[in-house]
């Protein structure tokens, strides 16, 4: 059964940090590449950081540029996003995806909320 569960979501202040993390099962990890993306309150979906399937690679939406960094261990079917500098309009549901060619999964998401 494939399963992502994130986890390390919660309440912080502007400027504090925050270390989510999406344990996997069910499917070969080493195969995936894998995103974390972020929905806020009415508006859309967005990416907000990629890794590749070996870690090789990775990408990271403007505006957490310099601020998140994006990691995964193979061994261990972890995928992580520790995020620094947070600020309020980090707030947001974070879910993580796995995708290997047509395949999708996705996880339930954690809440982060940046406020004073």
């Amino acid at each position: 059964q494939v399963q992502l569960v994130e986890s390390g979501g919660g309440l912080v202040q502007p400027g504090g940090s925050l270390r989510l993390s999406c344990a996997v099962s069910g499917f070969a990890l080493s195969n995936y590449a894998m995103s974390w993306y972020r929905q806020a309150p009415g508006k859309e979906r967005e990416l907000v950081a990629s890794i590749s399937s070996l870690g090789s690679y990775t990408n990271y939406h403007d505006s957490v540029k310099g601020r998140f960094t994006i990691s995964r261990d193979n061994t261990k079917k972890t995928l992580a996003l520790q995020m620094n500098s947070l600020k309020p309009e980090d707030t947001a549901m974070y879910y993580c995806k796995a995708t290997w060619g047509q395949r999708a999964y996705w996880g339930q998401g954690t809440q982060v909320t940046v406020s004073s």
